[in-house]
């Protein structure tokens, strides 16, 4: 049992990538867990309970947010792609529902809100998303300053892992792999990014309500370097040399090459966790995942054919 107790949380966002992985992380150490998701969580756990609403309703986030001690808050538009070709729903759900959200955790007198923000938020570069992101540190700093709602702000940066959907960028070159066999990349393969399996962020996530965490802003991005070119490299030899790269002479729009950071005055702390899951087996067992699901599904059947 935690020695944090069965404190009840509530994970809004709890049916998605992160979100469930949080979700199970918080169960394995003894919190109650309410997972609330505007689609029904296949990843629910013994013991957690499913609330399927919209963060825009403030009478189901009331009925939710009352009596809890914790809330994360992963719910929203959260690929660039989709924020800059509907702007209106990325304000909308970001913004007003995240503002929704706050007000009912300073009802229910929530004792810390842990909120999903992005590396971006130091950037020129992530569009809309970007724009929505620091709108919500924005508020929640002011929910603080208010009303003494206390929280954890962390700046996410690549993540990967099982339960990836789509627009996660190594779930989606995995599947083009399986299933096509190749994999295709916008730019030169040069640029640089700081991966982070999902379990490991999910762990980070229970880590930070330590009372040193209160009220700070952390960026959550790994330790394992590397270039893009070198990390499709990787997976190709993980599938025996029969993926071709290609790289497309198109400009990544909304993405950093090398940083993502250019100068912002409010500043944070990089946090690494104490665990570390080794980017070439997480990276295998991606695609093993991404296999399976392929074989469960009713799309094509992948022409890489893995051992199971």
């Amino acid at each position: 049992m935690s020695k944090r107790g069965n404190k009840k949380a509530v994970v809004f966002g709890g049916s998605g990538f992160l979100g469930s992985h949080v979700a199970d992380t918080l169960t394995e150490n003894g919190f109650d867990v309410t997972v609330f998701d505007i689609n029904e969580s296949k990843y629910l756990k013994n013991g957690q309970q499913m609330v399927i609403g919209d963060i825009l309703n403030s009478s189901i986030v009331r009925e939710v947010v009352d009596g809890s001690e914790i809330v994360f808050h992963f719910a929203g538009v959260a690929d660039i792609k989709e924020a800059n070709e509907k702007p209106f729903d990325a304000v909308k759900y970001n913004i007003l529902g995240t503002t929704n959200i706050l007000d009912e955790c300073v009802k229910a007198k929530v004792s810390r809100f842990i909120f999903a923000s992005t590396v971006y938020v130091y950037s020129d570069h992530g569009g809309f998303y970007r724009s929505t992101k620091q709108a919500c540190e924005l508020l929640i700093e002011n929910y603080q300053n208010t009303y003494g709602l206390d929280f954890t702000i962390l700046r996410f940066g690549s993540l990967y892992g099982r339960r990836a959907n789509d627009f996660n960028w190594i779930h989606q070159i995995i599947k083009q792999a399986l299933t096509e066999g190749k994999m295709l990349r916008k730019g030169n393969g040069e640029e640089v990014r700081d991966y982070i399996h999902v379990k490991d962020a999910a762990q980070i996530c229970l880590d930070v309500l330590d009372a040193e965490y209160r009220n700070q802003y952390l960026i959550i991005s790994g330790t394992q370097t590397i270039q893009v070119k070198e990390l499709l490299k990787m997976i190709n030899e993980m599938m025996d040399n029969k993926i071709k790269i290609k790289y497309l002479d198109e400009h990544m729009e909304g993405h950093y090459e090398v940083t993502p950071y250019t100068f912002r005055p409010r500043m944070a702390k990089k946090y690494t966790g104490r665990t570390s899951i080794e980017l070439g087996q997480g990276l295998l067992d991606t695609i093993f995942d991404v296999y399976k699901e392929l074989r469960h599904s009713d799309k094509e059947y992948p022409i890489i054919t893995l051992p199971e």
